[in-house]
């Protein structure tokens, strides 16, 4: 069995960062000198996908023209002998992985935006990604741990598989909460996923268990996945996850390794630009004095 596609919904309309994403698709965003999706195409990447499939929107072609070649840009830099430069930005469009797109006219929901990429998934197992949910790369080894861990996993065992992180109580009501067979304690442990429940009351959460918006599916997900939403609702894939599971398929889940930014919010989107600038070397040191000032 192969797996190589994964998809990535990149239509949402990123209410929650207004009003920077006004006119600029959140997914461009830059945390320090690179956009939100250019760290998450070079996780997905580094984890072993071959082929990326944006679920996009008419107001999101800068995020494809950033993976594209730029000859004027390139020109420019190489008239004014900027090599580094010039290395990173052919870089970028040199990616070691084919990008597809396919648009979602109007969004309805996580479900809906894979929905809208069975065509090119092609009666596939594939992964999901969200973009705005960002790794911290100086907290883990993404060729060995997390999406690169849950790919071997499923390679491994052919069984849906979830990234999960365990977080406050107050929380919960936040993300997809699910049940398991049994609690995950550190990284590298798989527990059986017994239910799943979209942003439940505190009361009634089943665990502290949430879904990073890492994902791999059998294809066979796309058959619990509704069509239509109901009384306008969103079509959410962990009602699909919870049908999955009450029919007696096997959906597992890990523990997420390190950190994750929600860069869909303007705390976690400020936490990841702080964070990462301590991680990087030539910047370090700058920060740290700008925190020692204020």
């Amino acid at each position: 069995m192969t797996l190589e596609k994964v998809v990535i919904p990149v239509a949402g309309l990123g209410t929650r960062m207004l009003p920077a994403t006004k006119v600029i698709p959140k997914e461009m965003l830059p945390i320090i000198d690179k956009p939100i999706i250019q760290y998450v195409i070079e996780e997905v990447i580094s984890a072993g996908f071959k082929e990326i499939i944006l679920v996009t929107h008419s107001s999101k072609n800068s995020i494809e023209n950033h993976f594209d070649t730029s000859f004027e840009l390139e020109t420019t830099l190489e008239r004014r002998i900027k090599r580094s430069l010039l290395r990173e930005i052919k870089n970028i469009s040199r990616l070691k992985s084919k990008i597809f797109s396919v648009r979602q006219g109007e969004a309805k929901g996580l479900g809906h935006a894979i929905l809208q990429a069975k065509e090119l998934i092609n009666g596939e197992p594939f992964a999901v990604v969200l973009p705005d949910r960002v790794m911290n790369n100086s907290k883990f080894n993404s060729k060995k741990d997390n999406l690169a861990y849950m790919r071997k996993t499923f390679l491994k065992n052919n069984s849906s598989i979830l990234l999960l992180e365990k977080v406050p109580a107050k929380d919960v009501s936040k993300y997809g909460i699910a049940r398991l067979e049994k609690p995950l304690k550190s990284h590298g442990t798989i527990s059986k996923i017994i239910d799943i429940h979209e942003k439940p009351s505190i009361a009634k959460a089943p665990s502290r268990f949430a879904a990073v918006g890492r994902y791999i599916f059998e294809n066979k997900i796309l058959d619990f996945i509704s069509n239509d939403s109901e009384d306008g609702k969103e079509i959410e894939i962990t009602d699909a996850i919870k049908n999955f599971v009450r029919e007696g398929n096997i959906s597992q889940a890990t523990l997420l390794k390190g950190e994750c930014f929600d860069c869909g919010s303007k705390q976690g989107y400020f936490n990841s630009i702080l964070k990462t600038g301590l991680s990087l070397p030539e910047y370090k040191k700058e920060v740290l004095k700008s925190l020692k000032d204020h």
